[in-house]
């Protein structure tokens, strides 16, 4: 530790990404990325946009961009807010939004960024015990606090909440708001998305990093009342006023306007997972019921290290979350082409 530090930073515990390994021949089924490529469009868009213009700055607030992710959700322009992949969104997210008084509330197994945002920021926080399923129970969320935040589906566990029951939260929770992470809604759960005129206090965060193929664009956006927007704008244009480069807005267009396309690969994966589990179940283990483009599974008798160990041995790589203890066993499984696991599972059965 330096002493030039700040107090924050000598307090901070960063997040940890999920392992990039520089390893021939990888199958790579551990950080969620979509197995197939983006749309060709969004190719075209990107080789059209490598000309002059970039010696000039990007719009800085991406109104077509804006407009394209408002078009595909029945929505107005003022209701959209883009940044540099939803990290960004939800880091803004935090200091506009939940940065209050009393503490914000989320699962107690979740996406390991929330509280290294609380860190960042100084937020207070309490975490909310899934139930034995892994689920989230909305009655648990029902007290004062100072906002609300989880993925649906979740992640790691990949178990998604009805819409039914996300309303009957936002009914109840008026006075903070109530984000959803939907970074993996487009696989198989119920979007919140068509709440946001009706709850005032709805926010809800997508990334083009999962659906349409393009992690390595670095694009994500929120959607919610205007009221909620202006607040991200806000500490948007006080932080960075130009955050999505001149490739980011043109592939995120393309990848917003082909709906075909992104609507064929979310049915590959979706195929894909529903044979896996069936796989992985005849292997003996246990899957959790998934509405993402992973899996989180236990096996019945061999130890999750040991079995991702041995799967790294054969240049197959999956996450392997250590803590909380409560979830030590499981490993989540990123979907990946047909081929990909097939490879895995012919894998598994000698491991098994």
């Amino acid at each position: 530790m330096s002493q030039y530090w700040s107090h924050l930073i000598h307090g901070l515990t960063p997040y940890v990404p999920g392992e990039q390994p520089k390893i021939n021949n990888l199958i790579k089924l551990n950080t969620n990325e979509n197995p197939y490529g983006p749309s060709p469009k969004v190719l075209i868009a990107l080789q059209k946009e490598a000309s002059e213009s970039l010696r000039l700055y990007p719009d800085p607030n991406s109104d077509v961009l804006r407009k394209a992710i408002a078009s595909f959700h029945d929505l107005e322009s003022s209701n959209v807010f883009v940044g540099n992949g939803s990290d960004e969104v939800l880091a803004h997210t935090f200091n506009a939004l939940l940065n209050h008084d009393k503490p914000i509330l989320f699962p107690d197994i979740t996406y390991s960024f929330y509280p290294v945002y609380c860190g960042l920021y100084e937020i207070a926080f309490e975490t909310i015990p899934l139930n034995d399923s892994f689920e989230i129970q909305v009655d648990d969320y029902l007290k004062p606090n100072g906002g609300i935040i989880f993925p649906n589906p979740n992640a790691p566990t990949g178990r998604s909440l009805a819409l039914s029951e996300i309303e009957r939260l936002l009914k109840t929770n008026t006075s903070s708001v109530v984000v959803i992470d939907e970074a993996y809604v487009d696989f198989g759960a119920e979007s919140a998305v068509g709440l946001i005129k009706k709850y005032p206090q709805l926010l809800v965060t997508h990334t083009l990093s999962k659906a349409r193929s393009l992690a390595g664009l670095r694009v994500g956006y929120a959607v919610g009342n205007p009221d909620l927007i202006e607040a991200l704008h806000r500490v948007k244009d006080s932080f960075n006023s130009y955050p999505l480069d001149r490739f980011a807005q043109a592939g995120a267009i393309a990848a917003m306007e082909d709906k075909a396309y992104f609507e064929e690969t979310c049915h590959k994966v979706i195929s894909t997972r529903t044979h896996l589990v069936k796989e992985l179940t005849d292997l003996g283990f246990e899957v959790l019921p998934s509405g993402a483009n992973f899996i989180f599974a236990k096996h019945t008798k061999k130890d999750a290290e040991v079995i991702s160990a041995g799967l790294r041995d054969k240049n197959i790589i999956v996450r392997h979350f250590k803590k909380p203890e409560r979830i030590a066993q499981f490993l989540r499984i990123t979907v990946g082409t047909n081929a990909e696991c097939a490879a895995l599972v012919s894998e598994l059965k000698q491991l098994v």
